[in-house]
Protein backbone atom coordinates (compact mmCIF):
# COMPACT_ATOMS: atom_id res chain seq x y z
CA UNK A 1 0.00 0.00 0.00
CA UNK A 2 1.45 3.42 -0.54
CA UNK A 3 1.81 5.42 1.87
CA UNK A 4 -0.40 8.91 2.32
CA UNK A 5 0.38 12.15 3.96
CA UNK A 6 -2.22 13.15 6.28
CA UNK A 7 -2.68 16.21 8.61
CA UNK A 8 -4.34 16.20 11.60
CA UNK A 9 -5.78 19.80 12.57
CA UNK A 10 -6.38 20.37 16.50
CA UNK A 11 -7.72 24.07 17.37
CA UNK A 12 -7.76 24.57 21.04
CA UNK A 13 -5.96 27.53 22.78
CA UNK A 14 -7.22 26.71 26.40
CA UNK A 15 -4.63 25.80 28.87
CA UNK A 16 -6.31 22.45 30.30
CA UNK A 17 -6.74 21.01 26.77
CA UNK A 18 -8.30 17.78 26.76
CA UNK A 19 -8.68 17.67 22.99
CA UNK A 20 -4.99 17.43 22.27
CA UNK A 21 -5.28 13.64 23.91
CA UNK A 22 -7.75 12.75 20.85
CA UNK A 23 -5.76 14.60 18.21
CA UNK A 24 -2.88 12.67 19.10
CA UNK A 25 -4.02 9.36 19.56
CA UNK A 26 -6.01 9.49 16.25
CA UNK A 27 -2.74 10.69 14.65
CA UNK A 28 -0.80 7.53 16.35
CA UNK A 29 -4.22 5.38 14.79
CA UNK A 30 -3.70 6.35 11.42
CA UNK A 31 0.12 6.53 11.31
CA UNK A 32 0.13 2.48 12.33
CA UNK A 33 -2.01 2.31 9.78
CA UNK A 34 1.09 2.78 7.00
CA UNK A 35 0.24 6.89 7.06
CA UNK A 36 2.56 9.29 7.08
CA UNK A 37 0.78 11.67 9.65
CA UNK A 38 1.39 15.27 11.37
CA UNK A 39 -0.59 16.69 13.66
CA UNK A 40 -1.20 20.45 13.28
CA UNK A 41 -1.78 21.86 16.11
CA UNK A 42 -3.40 25.73 15.54
CA UNK A 43 -2.13 27.07 19.19
CA UNK A 44 1.69 26.18 17.97
CA UNK A 45 1.43 27.50 14.46
CA UNK A 46 0.30 30.84 15.94
CA UNK A 47 -1.56 32.48 12.90
CA UNK A 48 -3.49 35.36 13.85
CA UNK A 49 -6.55 36.44 13.27
CA UNK A 50 -7.60 36.37 9.82
CA UNK A 51 -6.39 39.55 8.05
CA UNK A 52 -4.90 38.53 5.06
CA UNK A 53 -5.25 34.90 3.39
CA UNK A 54 -2.02 33.28 1.95
CA UNK A 55 -3.59 33.95 -1.33
CA UNK A 56 -3.42 37.87 -0.48
CA UNK A 57 0.09 37.96 -0.13
CA UNK A 58 2.60 38.50 -2.95
CA UNK A 59 4.41 35.20 -3.86
CA UNK A 60 7.40 34.69 -1.37
CA UNK A 61 5.58 37.54 1.04
CA UNK A 62 3.69 35.46 3.33
CA UNK A 63 4.68 35.14 6.80
CA UNK A 64 6.68 32.40 7.32
CA UNK A 65 4.36 30.08 9.37
CA UNK A 66 1.51 30.75 6.60
CA UNK A 67 3.57 29.55 3.92
CA UNK A 68 5.07 26.67 5.47
CA UNK A 69 1.46 25.04 6.29
CA UNK A 70 0.34 26.07 2.92
CA UNK A 71 3.28 23.84 1.62
CA UNK A 72 2.20 21.03 4.00
CA UNK A 73 -1.30 21.49 2.70
CA UNK A 74 -0.54 21.57 -0.98
CA UNK A 75 1.58 18.08 -0.20
CA UNK A 76 -1.49 16.07 1.52
CA UNK A 77 -3.61 13.42 0.30
CA UNK A 78 -6.25 13.93 3.04
CA UNK A 79 -6.84 16.19 6.16
CA UNK A 80 -8.21 14.86 9.67
CA UNK A 81 -9.92 17.34 11.91
CA UNK A 82 -10.13 17.08 15.49
CA UNK A 83 -12.81 19.50 16.37
CA UNK A 84 -14.20 20.45 19.64
CA UNK A 85 -17.11 22.26 20.63
CA UNK A 86 -17.43 25.60 21.90
CA UNK A 87 -20.70 26.68 23.23
CA UNK A 88 -22.83 24.64 20.46
CA UNK A 89 -20.27 25.77 17.72
CA UNK A 90 -16.78 25.21 15.83
CA UNK A 91 -13.39 26.15 18.39
CA UNK A 92 -12.38 29.47 16.57
CA UNK A 93 -8.64 28.88 16.85
CA UNK A 94 -9.18 25.86 13.99
CA UNK A 95 -11.86 27.93 12.27
CA UNK A 96 -9.91 30.74 11.85
CA UNK A 97 -6.56 28.28 10.37
CA UNK A 98 -8.60 26.79 8.28
CA UNK A 99 -9.74 30.38 6.78
CA UNK A 100 -6.06 31.56 6.11
CA UNK A 101 -6.07 28.83 3.18
CA UNK A 102 -8.55 28.24 -0.11
CA UNK A 103 -7.24 26.39 -2.91
CA UNK A 104 -4.36 24.45 -0.64
CA UNK A 105 -7.33 22.25 0.29
CA UNK A 106 -9.05 21.68 -2.85
CA UNK A 107 -10.01 17.57 -4.00
CA UNK A 108 -8.89 15.80 -1.34
CA UNK A 109 -10.66 14.20 1.31
CA UNK A 110 -11.21 15.31 4.70
CA UNK A 111 -12.91 13.02 7.72
CA UNK A 112 -14.16 14.62 11.40
CA UNK A 113 -13.53 13.19 14.68
CA UNK A 114 -15.29 15.86 17.22
CA UNK A 115 -15.94 15.90 20.78
CA UNK A 116 -16.53 17.80 24.10
CA UNK A 117 -16.82 17.60 27.71
CA UNK A 118 -20.22 16.37 27.89
CA UNK A 119 -22.66 13.69 26.36
CA UNK A 120 -23.19 15.24 22.80
CA UNK A 121 -19.66 14.37 21.87
CA UNK A 122 -19.56 17.21 19.67
CA UNK A 123 -22.24 16.44 17.22
CA UNK A 124 -22.64 20.68 16.77
CA UNK A 125 -19.72 21.38 15.80
CA UNK A 126 -19.25 18.18 13.63
CA UNK A 127 -22.47 19.13 11.93
CA UNK A 128 -21.39 23.02 11.27
CA UNK A 129 -17.67 21.15 9.86
CA UNK A 130 -19.30 19.49 6.81
CA UNK A 131 -20.61 22.32 5.13
CA UNK A 132 -17.98 24.77 5.72
CA UNK A 133 -14.87 21.87 4.95
CA UNK A 134 -16.83 21.21 1.71
CA UNK A 135 -17.13 24.88 0.83
CA UNK A 136 -13.35 25.66 1.23
CA UNK A 137 -13.01 22.53 -1.89
CA UNK A 138 -13.09 19.17 0.39
CA UNK A 139 -14.87 15.84 -0.09
CA UNK A 140 -15.86 14.98 3.67
CA UNK A 141 -16.25 11.75 4.02
CA UNK A 142 -19.40 10.30 5.20
CA UNK A 143 -18.01 8.45 8.28
CA UNK A 144 -17.60 10.20 11.41
CA UNK A 145 -16.56 9.79 15.47
CA UNK A 146 -17.96 11.47 17.94
CA UNK A 147 -16.28 11.08 21.56
CA UNK A 148 -18.10 12.53 24.54
CA UNK A 149 -16.73 13.40 27.96
CA UNK A 150 -13.33 13.31 26.60
CA UNK A 151 -11.52 14.02 29.87
CA UNK A 152 -13.18 10.27 31.05
CA UNK A 153 -12.59 8.73 27.56
CA UNK A 154 -8.99 9.08 27.17
CA UNK A 155 -6.65 9.50 29.95
CA UNK A 156 -3.26 11.90 30.04
CA UNK A 157 -1.38 9.36 28.37
CA UNK A 158 -4.04 9.07 25.29
CA UNK A 159 -5.32 5.45 26.19
CA UNK A 160 -8.98 4.60 25.69
CA UNK A 161 -10.81 4.61 28.93
CA UNK A 162 -14.21 2.94 30.37
CA UNK A 163 -17.08 2.43 27.82
CA UNK A 164 -16.44 5.85 25.78
CA UNK A 165 -12.95 4.54 25.22
CA UNK A 166 -14.14 1.00 24.60
CA UNK A 167 -16.85 3.26 21.93
CA UNK A 168 -14.09 4.88 20.75
CA UNK A 169 -11.66 1.92 19.81
CA UNK A 170 -14.68 0.09 18.41
CA UNK A 171 -16.02 2.54 16.02
CA UNK A 172 -12.22 3.76 14.59
CA UNK A 173 -11.48 0.71 12.51
CA UNK A 174 -14.57 1.46 9.88
CA UNK A 175 -13.94 4.98 10.15
CA UNK A 176 -10.32 4.93 9.08
CA UNK A 177 -11.09 2.59 6.37
CA UNK A 178 -13.43 4.69 4.87
CA UNK A 179 -11.11 7.87 5.25
CA UNK A 180 -8.40 5.92 3.45
CA UNK A 181 -11.02 4.66 0.71
CA UNK A 182 -11.35 7.97 -0.01
CA UNK A 183 -7.96 9.23 0.14
CA UNK A 184 -7.13 6.77 -2.57
CA UNK A 185 -9.57 7.52 -4.79
CA UNK A 186 -8.83 11.17 -4.62
CA UNK A 187 -5.43 10.29 -5.53
CA UNK A 188 -5.92 8.66 -8.57
CA UNK A 189 -8.31 10.87 -9.83
CA UNK A 190 -6.02 13.92 -9.18
CA UNK A 191 -3.16 11.67 -10.67
CA UNK A 192 -5.41 11.16 -13.85
CA UNK A 193 -6.46 14.81 -14.29
CA UNK A 194 -2.93 16.47 -13.13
Amino acid sequence: MQEHRILTFYGSYREARMGIRLARWVTARMAERGCDVELIDAKAVGLPMLDKRYMDYAPGEAPAAMEALAEKLRNADGFLFVAGEYNWGMQPGLKNLTDHFLAEWARRPAAIVSYSGGRLAGARSNSMWHPTLTEMGMAVVPATITVAQIGQTLDADDVPQGEGGAALERGFGRFAAEFLWWIEAASAQRAKSG
